[in-house]
């Protein structure tokens, strides 16, 4: 998968201005949150920043080019939603190397050698206990868990 079918997937489920005041983020556009980028003028935020953001902030801050076709997708996610350094540990933890929570060449290496759907599983399981122990779970829960669900199924289709 490379970064455009990766965005293109990640903006079906990404909505325009949203400002839940629930939401410890903020006002949100395209999946970017005022908390995050307090710099940035969320409500005129276009697509075509957002996309430079993905690209620079989590796509190749997460080395995702560098993974399998399966895998690029589910880091990339991982990324956006419980961020880069979350999302190498858990997948490091997934492989089962240590979770140093940067790309290090053994975790590459590791990841085409151990190109299974048990490690996908995993690191998919792994985001979902992470998940459950948010203390926003009881409100958000729902969604976090279909977004897994939807990510493991579009990740098939690679």
């Amino acid at each position: 998968m490379k970064f455009s079918e990766a965005f293109y997937i990640l903006m079906t489920q990404r909505g325009g201005h949203i400002n839940d005041p629930r939401d410890p983020g903020g006002a949100t556009k395209y999946g970017k949150s005022r908390r995050s980028y307090p710099e940035l003028d969320i409500i005129n935020l276009t697509v075509a920043k957002a996309r430079d953001i993905y690209r620079r902030d989590y796509w190749n801050a997460s080395k995702c080019d560098e993974f399998p076709m399966r895998a690029r997708f589910l880091v990339f996610d991982c990324a956006v939603n419980q961020g880069v350094n979350t999302a190498i540990k858990l997948y490091q933890l997934a492989l089962e190397i240590k979770d140093e929570g940067i790309i290090i060449p053994i975790t590459i290496e590791d990841s085409y050698r151990k190109n299974t759907e048990e490690i996908y599983a995993r690191f998919m399981s792994l985001r979902a206990m992470r998940y459950n122990a948010n203390p926003n779970f009881d409100r958000y829960g729902k969604g976090w868990t279909w977004r897994l669900f939807g990510v493991m199924q579009r990740s098939i289709h690679v």
